[in-house]
């Protein structure tokens, strides 16, 4: 019996598992809205709220560390300095429930339910949105050529 276990295994080991959990809080991060599977986002919601909460506390040093501790790979440090400078400072009123679930209809091939997570009342960065904008622009005359 499972009685106390907290948590869902998503069908993966542990250390996939929290490798999934970290890449996916890193692409929340940088693109602040992503699109993936009901359960893996019920999971990914408290993970992500966590980082958030180390980022907007005033020891600095501190949550720093508990945020690269919590990320693993090469953009743990550039996910750190997103939610030290961007994301954290705008949440410092705020008391947990960072993350909102958008449900979508079900994927086509397997009919998993699918849904958006996404950070709520975050405001972008007006140079953001004309960068990844210009980026898509580019993309398209590529295509067009």
């Amino acid at each position: 019996m499972r009685h106390l276990k907290r948590g869902r295994k998503l069908n993966r080991t542990r250390s996939h598992r929290l490798a999934m959990l970290s890449n996916m809080a890193s692409s929340l991060v940088f693109y602040k809205r992503i699109r993936t599977t009901l359960p893996k986002a019920k999971t990914l919601s408290p993970f992500v709220d966590r980082l958030v909460t180390y980022s907007k506390h005033n020891d600095k040093l501190h949550g720093r560390r508990l945020i690269l501790s919590k990320i693993i790979g090469k953009n743990s440090k550039q996910v750190a300095n997103v939610l030290m400078d961007e994301i954290g400072p705008q949440y410092t009123t705020r008391d947990g429930g960072y993350t909102r679930i958008v449900k979508l209809d079900n994927r086509k091939n397997d009919n998993a339910k699918m849904c958006i997570i996404e950070f709520v009342n975050l405001e972008v960065a007006a140079n953001d949105n004309e960068a990844t904008d210009k980026e898509e622009d580019n993309k398209k005359e590529d295509n067009k050529k």
